[in-house]
This record gives structure tokens, C-alpha cells and sequence, in this order.
């Protein structure tokens, strides 16, 4: 498969002198189209300015980072602006949603900012809403409805305007277990039907167990990875809890 994300000898440090910390060190891999990777370790490891650094959020130290020919780790902060808005989703734990839109206005809130026609707008927000479950849910507020629901519509505005890679930073964090499942589920049959390539950061065994490849990192550091291949999903839980009891530390930080 050809890889949509290739990244080379990424490094990231924080501080100068003696106070330097190496939060990221020597960290190379490719995500190929269509993929579902998630990154796991021990608190501390590296898990979350990992992802931070891939998604533009934060930018690394030393090393190049490619999204197909771009470089975005050598990009202006104009251009890169640009590019996150264009090629980036993201679906983070505390779902970012305006109390003050719809949950309709806040799934097409991308395309709006993109200035996209009316039509294509509503087709697909109508789609989306359909796979996620809360089509019946497209003229309420945030706040009239659960975690679980608002977590669904900020996958939607996450996947509206056909990124290339998702982000999700610990996306079931902060649900309960039949909302994670819920979410897990549409994720993984989006990404199963539409080859929608995803990459998670997450401490839980039971979310990891949804994606096909595990990165472990420690200490800043790649330390495995572990393929789900012709396994059931039980069965690479228990392959991943396997691999989490074998890397040690508390594992209840998102860090």
C-alpha cells in the first residue's frame, strides 16, 4: 500500500541546557492509506506530543514529517494553516463543540468556513449524521444532548470535509462504555467501508483493540508495534494487554 504519512527521525525538545527534555527521539513510521494505527505507552511516554507534532498542532524539533509529498514539518505556519483546514481531522476528548450552533451548523461548521455550496453541504452532513447514529439530533444544541452524542458530532465536523488522515486524541476518555462502543464502532466501519485512515492516541486496551496496528512508544521513544492481522478483536485485546503489561506503568494518563 502506498503510505500517506511517512515520518523520518522526528524529534522533539522542550527547554534548553540542562533543563532539555526529550519528549520525542528518533521516532520513524509509515501510516498507509486506509489504515487505523493507535499509539499507546505508559504515561509520560510520549503518547499526545506524538500525535500533537503529526497534526500540526505543535511542531518538532528536528526531523521531517511527509502527508503524501508535503512536508509539513518544513511548512510556513500559513501554508500549514491552510493544509490542516483542507487535509486534518481531529476528534478530541473534549469535543469542541459551539453551544451556540446546532448540531447540524457545528458538523458543517468546515465546509461553511470553506465556503462550499449549500447542497454539498447538507448531502453530507445528512450522510455522516446517518452513519453516526444522531440524524435525529441535527436541530438540537450541545447542550441538550449526552458526551456520547456530542463525541459522534464532533467526528462528524472531523470527517465533513473528506480529510485525508483523522486525528483522534483519546476520543472515548471522557464517555461511558456503550457511548465508547458506539463511537468505536462508526470509526471502524468508516474506516473498514470508506478507507477512511485513522490514527488514535489512547490509554484504553479496549478502544486500541478497534484499530489493525498498534504503535507502543516509551520514554519518547517507538518501542514495538503489533499487528491485529486475521485475529478477532477479543483476541487483540488480549494481545495488547499482553504487550501494555510487558512496557510497565500506570497506563490511566493520556500524556
Amino acid at each position: 500500500m502506498e503510505s500517506l504519512l511517512v515520518v523520518k527521525k522526528v524529534e522533539k525538545i522542550y527547554g534548553k541546557g540542562a533543563n532539555t527534555f526529550h519528549a520525542l527521539q528518533n521516532i520513524s513510521f509509515d501510516i498507509s492509506h486506509g489504515e487505523f494505527v493507535g499509539v499507546m505507552g505508559p504515561s509520560g511516554a510520549g503518547k499526545s506530543t506524538l500525535l500533537n507534532v503529526l497534526a500540526t498542532i505543535d511542531s518538532p524539533t528536528n526531523g521531517d514529517i511527509y502527508i503524501e509529498e508535503d512536508n509539513i514539518a518544513k511548512m510556513k505556519e500559513e501554508k500549514l494553516a491552510d493544509f490542516r483546514r483542507d487535509h486534518l481531522g481531529f476528534i478530541f476528548q473534549d469535543y469542541n463543540l459551539l453551544d451556540s450552533l446546532t448540531v447540524r451548523e457545528n458538523i458543517v461548521l468546515p465546509l461553511a468556513i470553506a465556503k462550499k455550496s449549500a447542497k454539498e453541504m447538507a448531502e453530507k452532513v445528512e450522510t455522516l449524521a446517518h452513519t453516526f447514529g444522531i440524524a435525529s439530533l441535527l436541530d438540537k444544541y450541545p447542550y441538550q444532548i449526552s458526551g456520547g452524542q456530542k463525541q459522534r458530532t464532533a467526528a462528524c465536523r472531523a470527517l465533513i470535509s473528506n480529510p485525508k488522515l483523522i486525528f483522534a486524541d483519546e476520543p472515548t476518555g471522557a464517555l461511558d462504555s456503550k457511548s465508547a462502543t458506539d463511537l468505536l464502532e462508526s470509526m471502524s466501519q468508516l474506516n473498514e467501508k470508506h478507507e477512511t485512515t485513522i490514527m488514535m492516541v489512547t490509554h484504553d486496551a479496549y478502544a486500541a483493540s478497534f484499530c489493525r496496528r498498534i504503535l507502543f512508544i516509551k520514554d519518547g521513544q517507538l518501542s514495538k508495534e503489533i499487528y491485529r492481522g486475521s485475529h478477532t478483536r477479543k483476541e487483540f485485546f488480549q494481545m495488547i494487554l499482553a504487550e501494555l503489561a510487558q512496557l510497565g506503568g500506570d497506563d490511566n494518563d493520556a500524556i
